[in-house]
C-alpha cells in the first residue's frame, strides 16, 4: 500500500505553522494576564492612595447661594472616598435648602467632586422697612436679606409667607420679564368679597387692581391695554372682572386719593 507523498509533505508544512499559531496565541494570553495583573496593582495603589479621596470640591450653577453654604449643606468633606460618596443623600440634603430646586453630584478625575445646583428664580422682593428679602418662585421668603433690590424687581407689601404669597409667586412666574419689570409695587389689599385682591403701582404711572387668581391671565394683556390709553392721563386699570380704566380725579394723582375700589 503506497502513501500519497503530497499528503505527507502537506502535513509536514502545516506542523510548523500550527506551532507558530499556538505560540502567538500563548504569548497574547500571557501579555493579557501580565497587563491585567499590573492593572490590578495600579488600582490597589490608587484606592489606597490620596488620589482616591476628595481633594477639591467645586460648585456650579449657583448665583445667590454662596459656594461655602452649598458645600456645608451637602455634608461633603475633603478626604471622603470619592468612589463611596452617597450621591442620593447629598442631593437630598442640597434640595432641602430653600433656595435650591435641583442638585446633582459628579466626579471629576482624579479626585474632584462637583456639586451642580439649580436655584429657584427670584420673583420679587418683600420690604421689612430697612431690608429687602427675595421672594422665590415657590413662594418662600429668603432668610438672608439683600442690601439693594434690582430696579426691575417688584416690591411686595403686606404679604405673609403663606398660600396667598405662594399663589402670587406662581402668577408672577407665568408672566414674561418685560411685564414683570413694569411693576413697581404689589400691595396685598384683601376685601370681604375677595381675599386675593391686590393693588399694583406701575413704573409707567398707572395703578392696577386685580385678583391673584386671574392675575397672569389678565396682566398678560397689560401692554396692549395701556397702548390704547392717553399716556398723559393716569388712573386706575381694573382687571378684577373685566378690563376698564378710570382716570384719577384731581387730587388723586399717584394714588394720593381714593384711586382704588373698596
Amino acid at each position: 500500500m503506497t502513501v500519497d507523498k503530497r499528503k505527507v509533505l502537506s502535513l509536514e508544512d502545516r506542523i510548523p505553522k500550527i506551532k507558530e499559531h499556538r505560540k502567538r496565541k500563548a504569548n497574547r494570553r500571557l501579555i493579557f494576564l501580565i497587563s491585567l495583573f499590573f492593572l490590578l496593582i495600579i488600582l490597589v495603589i490608587y484606592f489606597q492612595s490620596p488620589l482616591s479621596h476628595v481633594a477639591n470640591i467645586k460648585v456650579e450653577g449657583n448665583e445667590s447661594v454662596p459656594d461655602l453654604s452649598i458645600i456645608q449643606e451637602s455634608g461633603l468633606e475633603k478626604g471622603d472616598n470619592i468612589w463611596k460618596l452617597d450621591r442620593k443623600k447629598i442631593v437630598q440634603k442640597l434640595e432641602e435648602h430653600q433656595e435650591i430646586k435641583e442638585a446633582k453630584v459628579k466626579v471629576g478625575f482624579p479626585n474632584t467632586a462637583v456639586l451642580e445646583v439649580v436655584e429657584y428664580d427670584t420673583i420679587a422682593y418683600v420690604s421689612t422697612g430697612t431690608e429687602f428679602h427675595p421672594i422665590l418662585e415657590n413662594g418662600l421668603i429668603v432668610n438672608h436679606p439683600e442690601g439693594e433690590v434690582p430696579v426691575s424687581a417688584p416690591i411686595l407689601s403686606n404679604f405673609k409667607e403663606n398660600q396667598i404669597l405662594e399663589e402670587m409667586a406662581k402668577e408672577l412666574k407665568k408672566l414674561p420679564p418685560e411685564i414683570v419689570n413694569v411693576i413697581s409695587e404689589i400691595h396685598y389689599t384683601p376685601k370681604k368679597t375677595d381675599k386675593y385682591h391686590i393693588t399694583l403701582y406701575m413704573n409707567d404711572g398707572y395703578e392696577v387692581t386685580a385678583t391673584i387668581l386671574s392675575f397672569s391671565e389678565k396682566m398678560i394683556h397689560y401692554p396692549s391695554f395701556v397702548s390704547q390709553l392717553d399716556p398723559k392721563v393716569k388712573g386706575v386699570i381694573d382687571l378684577e372682572v373685566g378690563s376698564f380704566f378710570k382716570a384719577y380725579e384731581p387730587g388723586e394723582e399717584n394714588g394720593e386719593g381714593d384711586g382704588q375700589e373698596e
